[in-house]
């Protein structure tokens, strides 16, 4: 495929590997924000092609790795109400919460669904009246737009059986805490593309001359990703620290004004838990007073939630970029994709999944050799 090939050519890979062996002159560690990009440089094998003393630690981009506990919990209670449709995206439903998952429930008879939208659950609100449809709306900025369209368009529906869980969290104040923090090892990051494609890079220039980190917004292709770890390494070593747009066929500065435009009208930016992370304040979204009759969290009690984490798994710390998936002593061992024990490990952009699945492709691949 003609777009894939060309941000996936080896020669040009190995052309921009040659470059960062010799621009480096130090110790460099850089955070990729985004588990999408994660999963790229894991399966393409790209830190292989670094030099020893540029270190890349991964950041706390999947949204389903950062969604608490609590409100995991608080959506398999909701699941389990009389007359509740309970809709979800695939990977939400086998995210562990503290004694089960969605698909238990669903196992159990609750009525769990996968949709692909959460416009679908409209239809579903249509067609079925009498009960009450919840969708999970659970991401970063990215997926913002269309929960806010489907509540949108819920009220000038006049539906009233339909809506929002929402766990939505913003980029900009994770990376905020993460270098505000006396673990912090990060030095440059690379940006979240498919967020800066909705909110633009604007929000990063604050954080560059706060901190005076380098912050490359970087796509999800190989060539992407090389591309901005030089770019971010030609920064350090220059000692300078501006935003760049490494991924300008995708986004601009401004981003998407429409979908800004839609995100402040059905949100309300408040302090919100992260996963691992703790309450980060100013870090997500909730539905604002004009569209509360669809949120779920007044609609239903289900009472105080008792949550109860693993005692052993640190997908905290990994999310910080303070450890990795090795470093866990559960690690491919108590906990797999098939017995997670952390969100870390259900989903496809979470660090740990990626790890365990590419780790265990490269031994097969040894093993042939």
């Amino acid at each position: 495929m003609k777009y894939f090939d060309e941000y996936r050519d080896e020669q040009l890979a190995k052309n921009i590997s040659r470059q960062l062996k010799e621009t480096v002159t130090q110790n460099w560690t850089i955070m990729e924000v985004c588990g999408g990009q994660t999963h790229t440089i894991l399966q393409f094998g790209l830190e292989q092609l670094l030099p020893p003393n540029v270190e890349l630690v991964h950041g706390p981009g999947c949204p389903i790795c950062v969604t608490p506990l609590a409100l995991i919990d608080k959506a398999i209670a909701i699941a389990q109400q009389p007359d509740v449709i309970f809709c979800s995206f695939g990977d939400m439903l086998r995210v562990p919460g503290s004694k089960s998952d969605l698909l238990g429930v669903k196992a159990l008879g609750a009525d769990v669904r996968a949709v692909y939208s959460p416009l679908d659950c409209l239809a579903i609100a249509q067609a079925e009246p009498e009960r009450k449809v919840v969708f999970f709306a659970v991401g970063f900025e990215t997926t913002a737009p269309a929960n806010a369209m489907s509540v949108w368009q819920a009220k000038r529906m006049g539906l009233n059986n339909f809506f929002l869980l929402c766990s939505h969290v913003l980029v900009p104040p994770a990376m905020s805490i993460i270098l505000e923090s006396s673990s912090n090892r990060v030095q440059g990051f690379l940006g979240p593309g498919h967020v800066c494609s909705i909110m633009g890079y604007k929000e990063y220039i604050p954080i560059s001359r706060q901190y005076r980190i380098p912050i490359i917004i970087t796509g999800f292709e190989p060539i992407d990703l090389l591309e901005g770890i030089l770019r971010c390494v030609i920064q350090l070593e220059e000692k300078r620290a501006v935003v760049e747009n490494q991924y300008g066929r995708a986004l601009t500065e401004q981003g998407n004004l429409a979908a800004q435009a839609l995100l402040k009208e059905v949100f309300a930016i408040i302090d919100r838990p992260w996963r691992g992370m703790g309450v980060i304040p100013k870090s997500g979204y909730k539905l604002n007073s004009e569209y509360k009759q669809f949120d779920a969290e007044l609609a239903f009690d289900v009472g105080s939630v008792d949550t109860v984490e693993s005692s052993i798994c640190i997908s905290g710390e990994i999310l910080r970029g303070v450890k990795k998936p090795v470093d866990c002593p559960a690690f491919a061992k108590q906990c797999t994709p098939e017995n997670p024990l952390g969100a870390t490990m259900v989903s496809s952009e979470g660090t740990c999944a990626s790890y365990y699945k590419f780790s265990r492709l490269e031994k097969k691949e040894a093993s042939h050799v």
